[in-house]
């Protein structure tokens, strides 16, 4: 791995903690291997969450704070609250309003990743000297001294979020720690229990922090106001059968809540933000046969990949074969062995060579099964 961080203290750890329980059993592993370990806990996003359940489960909810607090009070290390609100409304929050008013479908949590938590903890490692920083996340970290760091899978494929780690930088893979990668969540929830940790048995966080409830319509609704509009949903014919509530309420291959009376199945197949209309269609409209992806950002290895890949694209799947060629601008292009449904532009495309991640990037727009260019 890296020789970053000469000169700082090679013991120290700077941890990010959301006040959940990978985060917290993740400070307590490294201080039981002999590290000093700050807990780092970054103040992101002060809306109230809609119920107290909600609250519980949102990992950037101003209760987490208490949470973290109380976790570093009974392990006995230092915690430290940072203030991230303009960075997170700015890197997260704003992209991520843009994306769905514009018929796209944004992975917050890796924007975060990107833009705010990684470099608030490198901030605050060198501000206090730390030669490394440390997350709760599934995922392992591999690679020779002085050399390059990869990204692999977690040991439990359960729950590896490898996948939401693409976007960082070698500079910041050279200091981090993930002492999670080998353990189950069983594991981690018992770990916490036999330490007596307050939030052993504390709900999982959920995916959107920021959107607890999981409609991000009801949100963008209130975070832009009057910017998510009424207008046509329409057939394959291209008849209005319906209206719909904005299009920032659905997403390519969405197929509940979609307002209209139908006899048959129906999927969102196309968002067109420009005539604000949402089409609909059958199951076979939203077959891909391959992906146009921009931005890559190679991890595991130094200057690209051709060849055949295994492509994950939404965060809960498993990946599928394909085969990427490179193409202009640090991008390139997918083509499924088999075709794909629902995937969206907006959505992280993520390549792998068995549990090696070998870089990701955004979608950028789709080429259905045989039918032409279907969308971007």
């Amino acid at each position: 791995m890296h020789n970053a961080g000469r000169g700082l203290n090679l013991d120290r750890v700077i941890v990010g903690m959301s006040g959940g329980v990978d985060s917290s059993v993740a400070a307590l592993l490294l201080k039981e291997r002999g590290y000093e370990v700050i807990g780092v806990t970054l103040h992101v996003w002060s809306n109230p969450a809609p119920s107290p359940s909600d609250r519980e489960r949102g990992c950037c909810a101003v209760e987490a704070v208490g949470d973290a607090l109380e976790v570093c009070e009974r392990l006995g290390i230092a915690h430290r609250l940072v203030d991230a609100r303009e960075a997170f409304t700015s890197g997260v929050i704003e992209p991520f309003a843009d994306a769905y008013l514009n018929g796209r479908t944004p992975n917050p949590c890796i924007d975060c990743n990107r833009m705010v938590k990684f470099a608030a903890l490198m901030d605050e490692a060198e501000r206090l000297g730390a030669r490394w920083i440390a997350t709760g996340h599934y995922a392992r970290l591999s690679g020779e001294p002085g050399g390059r760091v990869e990204i692999r899978r977690a040991g439990d494929r359960r729950k590896d979020q490898s996948y939401v780690l693409y976007a960082l930088s070698q500079a910041v893979l050279g200091r981090l720690l993930l002492p999670l990668g080998d353990l189950s969540k069983e594991d981690v929830r018992r770990i916490a229990r036999d330490n007596a940790l307050p939030v052993a048995d504390k709900a999982d966080s959920v995916e959107i922090c920021f959107v607890p409830d999981g409609d991000h319509g009801a949100f963008l609704s209130r975070f832009r106001p009057g910017a998510v509009r009424p207008g046509p949903i329409t057939d394959a014919a291209g008849r209005t059968v319906g209206t719909h509530a904005g299009i920032a309420r659905y997403t390519i291959g969405q197929r509940r809540g979609l307002g209209v009376a139908a006899g048959e199945r129906r999927y969102v197949v196309g968002l067109d933000p420009a005539r604000n209309e949402v089409a609909l269609g059958d199951r076979s409209d939203l077959a891909v046969s391959g992906i146009e992806i921009a931005g890559v950002n190679w991890v595991s290895v130094a200057g690209g990949a051709s060849g055949s890949v295994k492509v994950q694209y939404r965060s809960m799947m498993a990946a599928v074969p394909g085969e990427f060629s490179p193409g202009r601008d640090g991008g390139g292009r997918v083509r499924f062995a088999e075709p794909q449904y629902g995937v969206a532009a907006g959505q992280a495309a993520v390549l792998y060579d068995g549990d090696r991640l070998l870089g990701g990037g955004t979608v950028a727009g789709a080429r259905s099964a045989g039918i032409g260019e279907q969308r971007d």
